[in-house]
């Protein structure tokens, strides 16, 4: 992992209630190793809980509600799991909307355990290489994902893992995609999952 591969790069990071806080604070904490600058977007602002599994964990800063901000003031987006996060946020219409701009835009996201819940709400998966936390599998076959069951999978820009354990792997690629930046493969697989 290069130091500060990611200088001058703005990362939002999409969580509510119920985020995996490993999942949050770890590859955040790599994140901004790397230089890049991180802001966690929320659906409200204050603070979110997070978990240790089903155990109540911190609290945790919002820096922005999603009503306030686009995803052309970012390079890349992350997406933590738990079980209750990615399903308070997929159900948010102006966060699926966010979480897709990234995708029409070309732009890396990364997305760990259940994050890709969310992906599969903003209809970005069908035809994508991916993992998740292994239940959600189903979800994402029949929403046209290819699933797999490693530790982490990149397809054009879109990195995804299946848990806590995967988070050494999961950083690690997630840093090369957003050092990388725009992926023209991005966009048009955005497109056509989308037509």
């Amino acid at each position: 992992m290069a130091e500060q591969s990611l200088q001058g790069k703005r990362v939002a990071i999409v969580a509510a209630d119920m985020v995996e806080r490993v999942e949050l604070v770890e590859p955040r904490k790599a994140l901004d190793k790397a230089g890049a600058t991180t802001e966690l977007i929320s659906l409200k602002p204050g603070k979110i809980k997070s978990f240790d599994n089903f155990d109540p964990a911190d609290e945790i800063p919002v820096d922005k509600a999603v009503e306030e901000v686009d995803a052309s003031d970012y390079d890349a987006l992350m997406i933590p799991g738990g079980v209750g996060n990615p399903d308070q946020l997929r159900g948010d219409e102006n966060m699926v909307s966010f979480v897709r701009d990234f995708f029409q835009q070309g732009k890396p996201v990364a997305a760990i355990c259940h994050a890709p819940w969310v992906l599969v709400e903003a209809d970005v998966v069908r035809g994508r290489t991916v993992t998740s936390w292994p239940t959600l599998q189903t979800d994402l076959r029949n929403a046209g994902a290819d699933w797999v069951d490693k530790e982490v999978v990149v397809d054009s820009g879109l990195v995804t893992s299946r848990k806590p354990d995967d988070i050494p792997a999961f950083n690690k690629k997630m840093i090369e995609e957003f050092a990388e930046g725009k992926h023209a493969e991005q966009a048009q697989k955005a497109k056509a999952a989308s037509s």
